[in-house]
């Protein structure tokens, strides 16, 4: 280094080796910069609602279905349903919410919000820009952090249905975790239903660490619940085990079908899946199993 770039050094409060010569303790305080909103009310505008209806069911949901092959289950059961709702869903994959507004009737997803995690999908300003465009995404804080004020009640308020992940963020192993009580003091707040739903093999097709899913068209797996209305002075902790209890119900529908997983309901057999007591590599190999496909014919050499 010249004696010229040493003394731009010091002339600029540093030592011959770029440090600070002020030390820490003698800087003015300054405030902690919070967490900046990024404005969403842009997204629910006539123009935005028409282009995301174009590009839902246009390119998103086509694009899905091409590289996945998912099975909807209980879509009847929303009929005459318009909102606004709860839909409730266990997180496994970035492929959860494109899945579950493609298998949702349009009469629910004209209307709809996405909850999204404030500190990945509102990162940049060009993420949270595309998430507003096509999922009408709002920000949630998933860390218990209370930085950002909620938009899901102001939304609910004015007639839009919203889907929320109650696990407050993605399965690291595939597997369920428990629910946080948010969703459930919504519904009770607003006396509204939640509408569960449980996806299965969206993990399997696109696990944490792709971009992309996985190829050979893995099949997902939607079962979608009754709607759930809270009752009359129903606590939130009590109302949030009955919408856990619902997933957990439609998780085994899979397994057992719809009678079998009703039975081992009512039997009380049925427990969340939380997956297997076991090492992380195990847990992650039983939750990337593919889903077997019903359609599919089994070769004679298998059977």
């Amino acid at each position: 280094m010249g004696l010229i770039d040493e003394m731009r050094l010091v002339s600029r409060g540093r030592d011959w080796r770029g440090r600070s010569r002020t030390p820490r303790s003698a800087e003015p305080w300054a405030p902690a910069r919070g967490p900046q909103e990024f404005p969403t009310s842009w997204a629910r505008s006539r123009p935005a609602r028409i282009a995301r209806e174009g590009l839902q069911r246009g390119v998103m949901r086509p694009m899905v279905w091409s590289q996945t092959k998912p099975v909807v289950y209980g879509a009847d059961r929303l009929d005459g349903i318009t909102g606004p709702v709860i839909v409730i869903a266990n997180h496994a994959s970035h492929l959860d919410a494109p899945v579950i507004l493609g298998a949702l009737p349009p009469q629910l997803t004209r209307r709809m919000a996405v909850g999204a995690a404030a500190d990945y999908f509102f990162d940049a300003r060009w993420r949270a820009s595309l998430s507003g465009l096509v999922f009408n995404a709002f920000p949630v804080e998933r860390m218990g952090s209370r930085r950002l004020k909620s938009l899901a009640p102001q939304l609910i308020g004015d007639g839009w249905s919203v889907l929320l992940f109650p696990e407050g963020t993605r399965s690291q192993d595939g597997w369920m975790r428990s629910f946080r009580l948010g969703t459930a003091q919504l519904c009770c707040q607003h006396g509204i239903p939640a509408v569960p739903v449980a996806i299965r093999g969206a993990y399997a097709a696109m696990p944490r660490g792709r971009n992309w899913p996985r190829p050979g068209r893995p099949r997902i797996a939607v079962h979608i619940g009754r709607p759930l209305t809270p009752n009359a002075g129903e606590a939130a902790p009590v109302f949030s085990g009955r919408l856990s209890s619902a997933v957990t119900q439609l998780w085994a529908e899979e397994d057992l079908g719809w009678w079998g997983a009703m039975r081992a309901a009512s039997d009380g057999k049925l427990a969340l899946p939380t997956g297997p007591p076991a090492a992380s590599w195990r847990r992650i190999w039983e939750s990337t199993r593919p889903l077997p496909d019903p359609g599919a014919k089994t070769p004679v050499w298998r059977r």
